[in-house]
């Protein structure tokens, strides 16, 4: 299993995991890069993914659904703040509507994934910080942590295919 890790910190209002992928970070990189792959890991397997703009660049956009099995849609959005490839890249990680207009209601991620060379390997480390501790809490009920890891650990697999 990629991940290796997991800590959530209230005070601090971070959720961190920590994965491992057997492949070199510019091949890791190429699955954040390319909407088609991106699909394949984003969404946990129950709920697969679906890129609909994908602007991996500072400023660009980035929105998207999952689909349940029901064929219920739940969509996302990114706004891009900082790339440095294949090293890293920070994006603001929100909740949106299926016209990809975000939803004010629910909590927005500032996220910073990072991916370094370790072994021969990729280590990854995907953080995000919320605005409030409430804002954490309630993505952690909704799942957060069961549907990234979901989300993360069908990386390896990919890879291997």
């Amino acid at each position: 299993m990629p991940v290796t890790d997991v800590k959530h910190d209230l005070e601090s209002r971070t959720l961190t995991i920590t994965a491992e992928f057997a492949a070199p970070v510019e091949r890791v990189w190429q699955i954040y890069a390319d909407p088609r792959q991106l699909e394949k890991v984003w969404g946990p397997p129950s709920h697969p993914a679906t890129f609909v703009d994908h602007d991996l660049t500072p400023g660009g956009r980035v929105t998207y659904f999952m689909t349940s099995p029901e064929g219920e849609k739940f969509a996302g959005y990114w706004k891009v703040t900082a790339v440095d490839e294949p090293r890293s890249f920070s994006f603001e990680d929100g909740f949106a509507d299926l016209e990809f207009n975000p939803n004010p209601d629910l909590p927005v991620a500032s996220n910073v994934y990072t991916f370094t060379e370790h072994d021969g390997r990729t280590r990854a480390t995907y953080a995000g910080t919320y605005a409030t501790a409430e804002d954490l809490q309630k993505v952690l009920e909704m799942g957060v942590i069961e549907g990234a890891s979901g989300a993360i650990n069908q990386i390896d697999e990919f890879l291997a295919s």
